[in-house]
């Protein structure tokens, strides 16, 4: 009646080991380390780069507990603060000789301190938030303003595109404030381009104004071209700024949009705060520049002899290439960058889509540049870099665009992604900023840890004194569910902040509502003169439904919190949603697995400790049920 089959012993005994060791690694804390990655999008930081490191470290006497090579770069540990300032220090110097064109982002970093062989098996502590960890919190507001200056300068190009593929004369194409003023000497002439252009730009609100000899066409964006196009901006920033935290390395960073102009950017765990700023304030522009092939130019650039209109930049690899500084099309014009195969030679290739504007300028460039090379320049604090410079084989339309030769598939995979979000669509200001310090949120986690702990001992307390062994089972199926809580946290790398804490003491005293049920529906029984073996049984049973009927109302109110909530409630709802279902298991399960094994064993159990069984009608109370 009371016993399990040994397949649900072994179940219970793995599900807590394997808690145990998923919850393990959040006892080892953190060690100080420095971060060395790329800052600029066509260097690579690979295991040469490791190799350095070792070695500057070695040469300046400087000890570390280790140097690893993953997807965002170099990372070394040390032991305490000022080790890694001073290796922090020695590999700025190493890296970045020249401090006005740094190549790498040597930054301060936090990695667990886990050992290994819990690595290995990919347990993990759980990430904290800025409130637990310290770190800086950023709201940025992004210039809309700037946004529609930006779309209104390349709508003035597309309008001279227009107007000359239609053989339409114009006086010129100006832009003032918020509007484009087009001039025309004959009204015919303007009545054939506000046709023109109403047919090739449906985001355009013309309208006509006479001006003594002059005849205007004035046309400003539509209200919702202007909305469309703040929303594609904040959009295009959030992507952005996501791959420019990278080389950071901020585990779980967050960044969303607050309001409809604003970005609020938390990077906990981040101690280098001059750093991010510069990092999140970057701004980069792609252009599309033709290369100047002329025999005897690039010797003459280098020995400093520049010809007239051209540039030289650096190809990957360090190779320099002389570029013309006419730009003939930009990043704008880009849609999208995927990385991909050329059908012909099978090789690593990135293929672009462009806009209609861009489609018609690309297809001119090609046609009347056959053979020569253009270059893809990321332009970023005022210096550029060539990504690519593939040779022009033949005119290209359609808008769809390959570039290949000589990459390989990680190459284009990079160069698509950078290709796709290498810039910011519009300008952003740092609008406030606040620094959380390591020891306030060391003292947060502090005070949550002491909470939860007062918390669950009074509740063991209690328990024990009023349900006596009972109660010793019930806390440890509690102790249980704090502990799968923790492990599945942890295992799926959620972010744990003060609100998550609250949740966590929260679903402790909720959880042990369960038990209460359990071992009040067991007096019950024994109450009405059942065996205490069948009283268990029926105890167990009968509040099963109790309890699953009341946590899956609890669970639809998290779930409505998760869904419909933000920032601290969604973090407060995860981690109440995730107790609700480990609280059924290790209240129900758990529990009754331990009362088994105490006594499932015994034929004739002639009393339980249950604590005191008050009987209807009576004044005298029984301390044991026989």
């Amino acid at each position: 009646m009371n016993r399990y089959p040994l397949w649900k012993y072994i179940t219970v005994a793995i599900a807590l080991v394997l808690g145990f060791v998923y919850t393990l690694p959040n006892f080892f804390g953190e060690s100080p380390a420095v971060q060395v990655s790329s800052a600029k999008a066509t260097l690579k930081v690979d295991d040469l780069a490791k190799a350095r490191v070792e070695d500057v470290l070695k040469a300046a006497g400087i000890a570390n507990d280790g140097i690893v090579l993953d997807s965002v770069g170099v990372k070394a540990r040390f032991k305490d603060p000022d080790t890694q300032l001073k290796a922090k220090d020695t590999l700025e110097k190493a890296f970045n000789p020249n401090a006005a064109d740094p190549q790498y982002v040597v930054a301060l970093n936090l990695l667990a301190a886990s050992p290994q062989w819990l690595t290995n098996l990919h347990a993990l502590p759980m990430y904290l938030g800025l409130d637990l960890r310290g770190g800086v919190h950023f709201l940025l507001q992004v210039d809309m303003k700037g946004a529609l200056t930006k779309r209104l300068d390349s709508t003035g190009a597309d309008l001279r595109t227009v107007l000359r593929d239609k053989n339409i004369r114009h006086a010129g194409i100006n832009r003032e404030g918020d509007r484009l003023t087009v001039k025309f000497r004959d009204l015919e002439t303007r009545d054939k381009a506000k046709s023109a252009i109403s047919d090739s730009q449906s985001d355009l609100l013309l309208s006509e104004v006479a001006d003594g000899a002059e005849f205007k066409l004035v046309a400003s964006l539509k209200p919702e071209a202007q909305k469309k196009i703040g929303e594609f901006a904040v959009k295009q920033n959030i992507s952005t700024l996501h791959n420019r935290i990278n080389e950071l390395g901020v585990a779980e960073p967050v960044i969303q949009q607050q309001g409809a102009d604003r970005i609020v950017v938390q990077l906990p765990g981040v101690q280098d705060t001059a750093k991010a700023k510069d990092i999140l304030g970057r701004t980069a522009t792609l252009e599309i520049r033709m290369v100047d092939d002329t025999p005897g130019a690039l010797e003459a650039a280098q020995a400093g002899s520049v010809p007239f209109g051209t540039e030289v930049y650096n190809e990957r690899g360090g190779r320099p290439l002389l570029v013309k500084k006419q730009v003939v099309l930009t990043g704008d014009r880009l849609t999208d960058a995927q990385p991909g195969f050329d059908t012909q030679t099978q090789e690593a290739a990135v293929h672009l889509t462009l806009d209609s504007a861009g489609s018609r300028i690309f297809k001119d460039i090609t046609r009347d540049n056959v053979g020569k090379r253009m270059a893809i320049l990321l332009i970023e604090k005022g210096k550029g870099e060539v990504v690519t410079a593939p040779v022009i084989r033949t005119e290209i339309g359609g808008g769809r665009v390959q570039i290949s030769g000589r990459m390989t598939t990680s190459e284009a995979n990079d160069t698509a992604l950078l290709l796709r979000a290498g810039s910011l669509a519009a300008p952003m200001d740092i609008i406030e900023e606040r620094t959380i310090g390591p020891s306030l949120g060391a003292e947060n986690i502090k005070k949550g840890f002491h909470s939860t702990m007062w918390g669950f001992a009074a509740i063991a307390v209690f328990m024990i004194i009023y349900y006596q062994m009972f109660g010793v089972v019930s806390v440890l199926a509690l102790a249980s569910n704090l502990l799968f809580l923790v492990a599945i946290l942890s295992l799926l790398q959620a972010t744990l902040t003060l609100p998550g804490i609250a949740a966590i003491a929260l679903t402790l005293g909720m959880a042990i509502d369960a038990n209460v049920l359990i071992n009040e529906r067991i007096r019950e029984e024994l109450r009405n003169g059942m065996p205490p073996q069948g009283a268990i049984s029926e105890g167990y049973e009968r509040a099963f439904g109790t309890i699953l009927d009341s946590n899956i109302t609890t669970l639809i109110a998290g779930l409505a919190l998760l869904i419909f909530g933000s920032g601290p409630v969604r973090g407060f709802a995860v981690v109440h949603c995730l107790g609700i279902m480990t609280s059924i298991f290790s209240s129900v399960v758990v529990s009754r697995s331990l009362v088994n094994l105490i006594y499932g064993g015994k034929k004739k159990l002639g009393k339980v400790a249950i604590g005191q069984i008050w009987k209807a009608g009576s004044t005298a109370a029984v301390n044991e049920q026989k």
